[in-house]
């Protein structure tokens, strides 16, 4: 059945007329019935419209955008409207697809299809040779594991596949025997367990795409709220790459290091070594795609925070792997925490690499020990 107009409202997100259930825009928790939007999701969407924007800049081939869990189709309609490509969306829920036209036809979006199946049903319709999309996007309940495999098949040589994961007491480690099962690995309790959860995630579609003879490349990862976001490239040719490992993180003076292999001691201090992983070790950044996505997003209807974000992000190539967090040195130091600018720069200054985060507002970057960290905070020479 589907929901009456008065159960219905209209709302503007980008330069995009969306028509959605009311109670989500008024409710606490967006309901999953009639069909699920949420509102504070905008910046992934934002974001994802930036990312988009960027590729079709310079993908030679047609542009094609397939979203297999589209909700209200959000996503998709912005994609039409505002980047005037080809689109299919598809949700297992009829009254989501039928808001999901009605916004179509509010917008007079023409190049959009819409469908009504099982998401890798949908998927499997478009991994042929010449049908594939060049950006598919993955964005269910909880985890995007069992979408991998039909979502890879169904992305083009140099396309982009992304996904959101939003079971994130299973990946920051509540439920570890879970996140073994879905992600083939485990994560361990950190102040950087949102990029830990992110690599798990990236760890297990490197996993998939490896069994397929398919490369991954991450460019752009993204943490807010309750949910992670990974995009990444996908090239049909075997990874040669060692990209997957573990972050070991000492529990005595939180040295921390990302490593093929698992280590039972911290070489700092001897103490006993918590393993993340399996999971994804290499870059999360592309630096040339954030420098693309930065140029991209004053063109596009998206918010001020998304070119915040990404002038952090452009600084993360290169950088070591895991972060730390000003009230995470501050609290082993027993001082008051600096300004995170203020840290970047001591750092550089005293020949060390480092920066922001995005992931994390006052989370850096740096290739100095745990050890003359502390020293800095502290006020000691290093």
């Amino acid at each position: 059945m589907h929901a009456s107009e008065e159960a219905l409202d209209r709302l503007v997100e980008g330069g995009t007329d969306l028509v959605v259930p009311k109670k989500a825009i008024t409710g606490r928790v967006p309901p999953k019935e009639p069909a699920f939007f949420n509102p504070r999701a905008k910046l992934n969407r934002d974001l994802s419209l930036v990312a988009y924007g960027a590729f079709a800049k310079k993908f030679a081939g047609p542009k094609i955008f397939l979203d297999g869990l589209a909700g209200t189709g959000a996503r998709g309609l912005r994609v039409a409207n505002e980047l005037k490509m080809d689109v299919a969306v598809n949700d297992p829920n009829p009254a989501a697809m039928k808001l999901a036209r009605d916004s179509a036809r509010l917008n007079n979006i023409t190049n959009m299809r819409f469908s009504e199946k099982e998401a890798c049903r949908f998927f499997s319709e478009y991994s042929e040779r010449g049908r594939r999309g060049s950006i598919v996007d993955i964005d269910p309940f909880g985890s995007p594991a069992p979408f991998f495999d039909c979502g890879l098949r169904a992305t083009v040589h140099g396309g982009i596949l992304s996904c959101t994961a939003t079971d994130l007491q299973v990946l920051n480690g509540l439920f570890q025997n879970a996140c073994r099962r879905k992600y083939g690995g485990v994560p361990t309790r950190t102040e950087y367990g949102n990029e830990i959860a992110i690599r798990l995630v990236l760890g297990c579609l490197r996993a998939v795409a490896g069994r397929l003879g398919i490369q991954i490349t991450p460019l752009f990862v993204e943490s807010d709220m309750h949910y992670y976001r990974t995009y990444a490239r996908v090239m049909n040719r075997p990874d040669q790459g060692e990209n997957l490992g573990f972050v070991l993180h000492c529990n005595g003076c939180k040295h921390r290091k990302i490593s093929p292999r698992q280590e039972p001691e911290c070489g700092m201090c001897g103490s006993k070594v918590s393993a993340a992983g399996p999971l994804w070790i290499g870059e999360l950044f592309e630096k040339g795609f954030v420098q693309d996505m930065a140029l991209t997003a004053p063109e596009l209807a998206v918010g001020k925070n998304c070119e915040k974000i990404l002038a952090k992000a452009a600084l993360e190539p290169g950088m070591p792997g895991t972060y730390y967090t000003l009230d995470e040195i501050a609290s082993d130091t027993k001082s008051s925490p600096p300004k995170l600018d203020r840290v970047v720069d001591d750092l550089q200054k005293n020949g060390f690499l480092s920066s922001p985060t995005a992931l994390n507002p006052t989370g850096f970057r740096t290739d100095a020990s745990v050890d003359e960290i502390k020293k800095m905070f502290r006020g000691q020479p290093v």
